[in-house]
């Protein structure tokens, strides 16, 4: 079933949906991650592509409840960043097609708020 999307804020960016799939660049056009459809409810997404273009992506639902801040890492199952509680998939970045990045992406069936960050060069 379709969630309604409640925020939307791309910048230099788009999605091949209107709130998960393939992540692109909107500068050089460049992949640089795949967000899952069902599995996140909240994301916050600053990145620097190796172009030199800076996006970011805020992301959020009618239905996203507030998520709560945790210590624990996220788990990476198939090139994918998963949910340490069940395992389940929920973003994938191509780490090599950024030079940094700050993640902050809340899991849909736990509710906990996962960071990751990358700094550049």
């Amino acid at each position: 079933m379709a969630r309604a999307v409640k925020n939307k804020e791309l910048v230099n960016t788009r999605l091949a949906t209107s709130y998960g799939g393939w992540m692109y660049c909107d500068k050089c056009g460049e992949n640089i991650g795949y967000l899952c459809y069902s599995t996140y409810d909240r994301l916050e997404l600053e990145y620097k592509c190796n172009c030199g273009s800076r996006g970011n992506i805020l992301l959020d639902f009618e239905d996203s409840k507030p998520g709560q801040a945790c210590d624990s890492e996220l788990v990476i199952i198939k090139n994918r960043f998963c949910c340490p509680k069940d395992q389940e998939p929920l973003i994938t970045i191509l780490d090599k097609k950024m030079s940094d990045y700050k993640l902050e992406i809340t899991c849909k069936s736990c509710g906990n708020i996962y960071r990751k960050t990358k700094n550049g060069h």
